[in-house]
Formats: structure tokens, sequence, C-alpha cells
């Protein structure tokens, strides 16, 4: 099984495209997303300033979740250098260990 699936992609992967959430992409009868992040700073205290596609503004703050005896893997953004690392991807806020926090 490993030998297919690594004959299949010795070529490399392609880019994809990401297109917007415009009506010609959204299949009928479906809404896009109403809230997508566009634009994150990182403040002190595990607190992001957030603005989100609708022009909604905000801080968030996850200190309660990364402090959480049932954090997972929301602890190591305790970590200042972790959490300084924070990207959107597909309208969601993204860290490089995994976690992720989307708006909807």
């Amino acid at each position: 099984m490993g030998s297919t699936a690594s004959r299949r992609i010795n070529g490399g992967l392609e880019s994809i495209l990401i297109e917007k959430d415009t009506p010609k992409n959204i299949a009928p009868g479906l809404r896009a997303a109403a809230c997508r992040v566009r634009a994150v700073n990182v403040l002190p205290g595990c607190r992001l300033s957030i603005t989100c596609n609708d022009g909604t503004n905000g801080i968030v703050d996850i200190s309660a979740l990364v402090n959480s005896p049932v954090a997972g893997m929301y602890a190591a953004l305790k970590d200042a250098q972790l959490f300084q690392k924070v990207s959107i991807h597909l309208g969601a806020l993204t860290w490089p260990n995994g976690a992720d926090l989307d708006p909807l």
C-alpha cells in the first residue's frame, strides 16, 4: 500500500486555487459563512484582536481555554512564542501545533 501511494505523488503536489465565497461558488440553498477572520493581532495575556470579513471586530480572550485542565492541544498556546505564530487559514485562526479556532 505504501509504494502505491508514493508513486501517485512522485510528480509533486499541484497548487490549489482558493476561491472566494461568491454566489457562483456556493451550492444552491447554502449561504456563505457569515463571519470569517480576515485580520488578527496578538495581544498580551492570550488575547487576540480580530477583524472579520463582515467588519465585526473585537478581542478574543482564550486564557481560560489554554489554562483549562482539559485544554489538550490548546495548552501549548501558553508558550508566548507559539501563541505569537497565529495565522489565518480559510477564515479560521490557526497555530503551527494544529490548534485552531473557527468563528462559526
